[in-house]
């Protein structure tokens, strides 16, 4: 809110204009942009503007899950940045993770004792979907840090609050972890708190690098065999880390070689790279000569030829997974995934990999059983609509765990929408892996 306005005016005419959209559908112009699409989107996925968000996670389960989160490493430098500023301040610092469940909420006893009575607790579900518009769920669904101030909430619960929010990368893959949030009173709509927690993320990213770093030995002497690291997984432009640090983003055309070439070390000829790009399309020899020569002049000598080749060892975020798989950390193999290689490509050599990598992780999921992992792949963008790990999801939640009566519906849901192909006999897409 701008310096100087006044909170309880701007709450009241945010209220009336969210009473307008809730019972006649209408916009105002009073609504800011971010709000007003949010609040649209918790309209589609709610029944209506007062509820409590779900509960999924407690106890044990809980303890587990938050554990082996990759921000848990992270959680004391949030307590170190925020946590004091919560206590002294009236305020909560807030940490979830990419599906918008809670693992920490801490600070000022007598606000978290509030909040307890919103669902605003550890396992809690806060995207928007489930949560509807808040600082931490809309920061996941824009991947930007946001604020929300008071009445700009959607569930009227949750309306005397206001929250700033930004969402945590991770630095290697880019992928998101999940997102710091602060929550309070009024006095947290001021410019100060969008940047306090935008720092803190952008902090909490540093540590996670520093972390990776030592992980693999750089800077330490201990020789790393991979100069460079590449990553392709969930996004259509890959992003090559040079040994010095530098990160080139690679268009879509260079991200296919480059990750062809990474997996193929001893190289492709001519005839057999272009096959691996454009198939069976011909495509005349120049065209491939000259996008190799545009990628030579991005990466230097690392491009070597005859045959086309990597001159030196690539690290690759898809390999990182199924080195993973290979040691049986199928949790690790998880958290090294980013989604599907190079999304959008129709090259044929990098479907297959994407196919390969995918089957492979997925089956292991499935086969394993571990409700942890099943809830990660069920909670992702590609593995939403996947009914199988839905049911089997359902089948490894004990009976007593609170998130059952949610997966329940989730599963008949999507039993429900598939059902005109499953009484074919048929297999649907979210029965098999991704073609």
């Amino acid at each position: 809110m701008a310096g100087g306005g006044d909170p309880d005016e701007r709450s009241r005419t945010v209220r009336g204009a969210h009473e307008e959209f809730v019972t006649g559908g209408r916009m105002s112009a009073q609504v800011r942009a971010v709000v007003a699409d949010s609040w649209r989107r918790s309209a589609a996925a709610l029944p209506a503007a007062d509820f409590l968000a779900p509960v999924e996670l407690t106890g044990a389960a809980l303890e587990e899950y938050r554990g082996a989160h990759p921000l848990a490493s992270v959680m004391p430098l949030f307590r170190e940045l925020l946590g004091t500023i919560a206590d002294d301040g009236a305020h909560l610092l807030a940490v979830c993770d990419a599906s918008g469940r809670m693992l920490w909420v801490e600070g000022h006893r007598g606000v978290r004792s509030r909040a307890e009575a919103m669902n605003f607790v550890a396992g809690a579900r806060w995207d928007e979907r489930h949560a509807g518009t808040n600082a931490p769920g809309t920061a996941l669904a824009l991947d930007h840090a946001v604020q929300i101030f008071a009445t700009e909430h959607y569930n009227r619960a949750v309306q005397p609050w206001t929250c700033a929010a930004a969402p945590v990368h991770d630095p290697r893959t880019g992928r998101l972890l999940g997102a710091v949030d602060l929550t309070g009173g009024d006095h947290l709509a001021a410019p100060h708190s969008l940047a306090l927690v935008r720092a803190t993320a952008l902090a909490a990213e540093a540590r996670l690098a520093q972390e990776e770093d030592r992980g693999t030995g750089k800077g330490e002497g201990k020789g790393n065999a991979y100069a460079h690291r590449l990553t392709a997984l969930g996004q259509d432009e890959a992003v090559l880390t040079t040994a010095d640090g530098g990160r080139i983003r690679l268009g879509r055309r260079h991200s296919e070689i480059v990750v062809l070439l990474a997996g193929h070390p001893e190289g492709l000829t001519g005839d057999q790279l272009a096959a691996a790009l454009y198939g069976d399309r011909p495509v005349p020899p120049v065209t491939l000569r000259a996008e190799l020569s545009r990628l030579r002049r991005l990466v230097g000598p690392l491009l070597a030829s005859r045959p086309y080749r990597l001159h030196e060892p690539v690290e690759t975020d898809f390999a990182r997974v199924e080195r993973e798989l290979e040691a049986g950390d199928v949790r690790g193999a998880l958290r090294a995934y980013g989604g599907p290689l190079l999304p959008s490509s129709e090259a044929p050599g990098v479907c297959r990999v994407r196919r390969l990598v995918e089957a492979r992780l997925r089956r292991a999921v499935l086969s394993g059983g571990d409700a942890w992992a099943l809830q990660l792949w069920a909670d992702s963008r590609w593995g939403e609509e996947d009914l199988e790990v839905w049911e089997r999801l359902l089948a490894a939640l004990p009976v007593s765990a609170p998130q059952r009566a949610g997966v329940a519906e989730e599963a008949r849901r999507l039993r429900e929408a598939y059902a005109p192909v499953l009484r074919t006999g048929g297999a649907t897409s979210a029965q098999r892996p991704r073609l």
